[in-house]
């Protein structure tokens, strides 16, 4: 029963990544703001975090270095598509390719680094019951903390004030404006969010899912956060539970590996992106339910003189 806690309490581990990272792409699009540069953000943000913990031996510095770096690609990339209307799309591809270079020519003195022993949690007495307790007590607080911000994020976007309007700013952004509301700065404050939460999730990449650096470690993992934002049809709890199912994709591959299952391992490593490809294909089946639920302005640019 062990290697089931052990399944579990990874795909735990490997959902949080998604979950986080996903979350913030959630309140980018709530603005209507297409953000496809996470990836980049997101290895930027491993880079920042592993290196701050190299030289400093504190994970929370790591990942306090990971949400600045997030935060300030996305500024730039906010500058560029909000004041600037540079096209969304492109520009979000152009970052993502940056973050990639960056990221690599940045971390090559890091490749050989190694972190200091990295730290067991375990909540007390909860973490002791067979079982349950090592699949969901003795986690990183960071994926407690996912499910906190699941939570908050419900809170904030569908019972407060300021999560009104950003939700109005995101459906109509001529309306809000009409009332008054400061359109551009409001979405150039959903669009650093967004950025802090994935560069905090590939930080926790490099300090803690897998302590190292390698280039491209994040592999693809920003990507399937942008699908599970669709993939949720835009609801915080339906994200959570979407980077839960692709987490357990994840680590599915890595457990049939560790029981002698006979098949290549490049099929199973292909499991978590096999995965996305069917779920967006049969959500798009039905286009009117993606537009019910998806942020009628995004990917449209807003022009306050007009």
């Amino acid at each position: 029963m062990d290697q089931y806690a052990l399944l579990f309490a990874s795909m735990l581990n490997a959902g949080t990544v998604l979950a986080i990272a996903a979350l913030g792409l959630l309140i980018n699009e709530k603005a209507g703001i297409v953000n496809l540069g996470a990836e980049g953000m997101m290895l930027c943000a491993a880079i920042a975090g592993f290196a701050a913990v190299v030289h400093t031996g504190s994970d929370w510095i790591g990942f306090l270095a990971g949400i600045g770096a997030g935060a300030l690609l996305a500024a730039a990339f906010g500058l560029l598509v909000i004041w600037m209307n540079t096209n969304q799309y492109a520009t979000g591809l152009a970052l993502s390719l940056f973050g990639a270079g960056f990221s690599a020519f940045a971390g090559i003195q890091y490749v050989q680094e190694k972190l200091p022993e990295r730290p067991h949690f375990s909540i007390p007495l909860l973490g002791d019951i067979p079982l349950i307790g090592p699949a969901l007590f003795r986690q990183h607080p960071m994926v407690y903390l996912a499910i906190g911000l699941v939570v908050w994020l419900m809170w904030f976007l569908y019972r407060s004030r300021a999560g009104l309007v950003l939700r109005s700013v995101g459906e109509s952004p001529e309306s809000a404006h009409a009332l008054g509301y400061p359109v551009r700065r409001i979405r150039l404050a959903a669009v650093i969010a967004g950025g802090a939460l994935c560069g905090l999730s590939g930080a926790y990449i490099s300090i803690i899912y897998t302590p190292l650096w390698v280039e491209g470690m994040v592999a693809g993992k920003g990507w399937i956060a942008l699908a599970l934002t669709t993939f949720a049809t835009w609801r915080p709890a339906r994200v959570l539970l979407g980077a839960y199912l692709f987490g357990g994709v994840t680590m599915l591959q890595f457990h049939l590996q560790g029981t002698g299952v006979e098949v290549p391992s490049e099929f199973l490593g292909m499991l978590p992106y096999v995965a996305t490809i069917v779920v967006l294909a049969l959500i798009s089946r039905n286009p009117a339910w993606i537009r019910v639920n998806m942020p009628a302005s995004l990917g449209k640019p807003f022009y306050p003189g007009t």
